[in-house]
């Protein structure tokens, strides 16, 4: 089976899948159920007042772009004017009346042009205001808006129980203005889509085009974009998966406010608690987040924490999972001080520590786009470790290697690597340049010889990983 993103696709678009195992649906991400017995709720009679009120602030995308392969550089004009383009067929809703539309990052990917169209059929052209490709949000704008645009409102996904009612509307293989319904089945999935995923599953029937559209609480709140199903077909088995709103509404609000995202950061590698770590600490169950690597000059190294700290709290909501910890951070106002309890040798211990922004750090090669003086190979962008490298990323002063400053997310080297990470060997063999690193991802590409074993360094820690180039 597949997970696949919810894009109907014409011409040369493809739809984007990754894998999913029983293994990406953590054990965390379960509802146990209650010995108590309560009576079930009936459905509405019926759904068309719910329906008739919200469906006006649902709209049709449809994203252009011309076909990989096109000459870009076409001398003649009419060249240019009649070259194919790729279309791809989304979801959006309007929410502010001023045309901000909301969608998923996928369906305006690399875009040239980007429609809009209305309930009633009108169409309007849109701007792409900001994305973070990392929850998969994209915020539109539309660039003549009328007046009095219809608009929906974020509710509280957190609220939002497993058994409730949900109404998915959408532009399903480009049939605009469908409506379904369903039950919340499940919260909290971890689909391995990105760092925050938190997905809320649900057995409302969503299909390729579904993409970017709202899914509905039975207020008429927004309490996820629905943005990818499980499926072996491509078709809906009742099994999709939404942002919640509760994460969707802190990243379209600084999306509008900076353009762009603002997340904390710890500066920690962490893992899970395991079952063997979580009885020798005398826990019933294993919970916190495990630091196994401090980065250097970061707000983590700043505030005293160690390798082998256990996480169990930050700014005093719980630590339950690694996610827990991850998304407190990031959600986590830059700049701010906040204690985080960590548990060392069997005693707790307060820490305050002052958090820098994530995007600076961590990601700043990724989202600045491309680097002039970096290599490209394999979805990677490869650069010595100067000291503007070393500093963006925290690195150690004496380090050496290849330093990977940026990763295409679309890439299959998303799947294992991140910037700032240090490749020291590839297929055995050592790498101390850029260029020799390039060369040799491109002599296996063209080689088709299969993932080749990486060496690789993420801080202090050391491993190997498998790399398709």
């Amino acid at each position: 089976m597949a997970l696949k993103f919810l894009i109907s696709a014409v011409s040369a678009v493809s739809l984007t899948a990754v894998s999913l195992t029983a293994a990406s649906i953590t054990a965390a991400s379960l509802t146990m159920a209650s010995p108590a017995f309560a009576a079930a709720r009936g459905a509405p009679d019926s759904f068309a007042d719910l329906a008739e009120q919200l469906s006006p602030a649902v709209v049709n995308i449809s994203s252009a772009r011309k076909v990989p392969g096109d000459k870009a550089g076409a001398s003649s004009q009419l060249q240019r004017k009649f070259s194919p383009q790729a279309v791809s067929l989304g979801s959006g809703f309007i929410v502010d009346p001023r045309g901000i539309v909301v969608t998923n990052n996928h369906v305006i990917d690399n875009a040239e042009q980007v429609t809009v169209t209305m309930h009633d059929g009108r169409e309007f052209s849109a701007s792409i205001r900001a994305v973070d490709r990392e929850t998969d949000i994209a915020v539109l704008e539309l660039e003549t808006p009328p007046a009095k645009l219809p608009f929906v409102r974020f509710g509280d996904s957190d609220a939002a129980r497993v058994g409730d009612w949900v109404m998915a509307i959408g532009n399903p293989f480009g049939l605009g203005g469908t409506v379904t319904v369903g039950i919340i089945s499940a919260r909290n999935r971890d689909i391995d889509a990105g760092n925050f995923d938190d997905f809320i599953q649900t057995d409302a029937a969503i299909n390729r085009g579904n993409s970017g559209g709202p899914l509905f609480d039975m207020s008429g709140k927004v309490v996820g974009i629905n943005t990818a199903i499980y499926s072996q077909t491509g078709g809906s088995v009742g099994v999709g998966f939404a942002v919640p709103a509760d994460l969707a509404s802190v990243v379209v609000e600084q999306l509008l406010e900076h353009g762009e995202t603002r997340r904390g950061w710890l500066g920690v590698s962490i893992d899970e608690m395991t079952p063997k770590l979580a009885t020798e600490l005398g826990f019933e169950r294993p919970r916190g987040a495990v630091v196994s690597v401090v980065r250097p000059n970061s707000p983590a190294l700043s505030a005293g924490v160690k390798p082998n700290d256990v996480i169990l709290d930050f700014d005093k909501k719980p630590v339950n999972s690694v996610r827990d910890l991850t998304r407190a951070v990031a959600d986590t106002t830059v700049g701010a001080t906040v204690p985080m309890t960590v548990l060392r040798q069997g005693k707790r211990v307060i820490l305050r520590v002052t958090l820098d922004r994530r995007e600076t750090r961590v990601l700043a090669g990724a989202l600045a786009g491309p680097s002039s003086s970096g290599l490209k190979a394999s979805g990677l962008t490869l650069e010595r470790p100067t000291r503007n490298v070393i500093e963006a990323f925290g690195l150690a002063a004496d380090t050496d290697g290849v330093v990977v400053t940026a990763v295409d997310p679309d890439s299959q080297a998303a799947i294992v690597l991140q910037p700032g990470d240090i490749i020291l060997e590839i297929g055995w063999e050592r790498m101390t340049r850029p260029e020799a690193a390039a060369t040799k991802l491109e002599k296996l590409r063209n080689l088709n010889s299969g993932p080749v074993q990486i060496y690789v360094q993420r801080g202090e820690l050391l491993f190997y990983e498998s790399l398709r180039p």
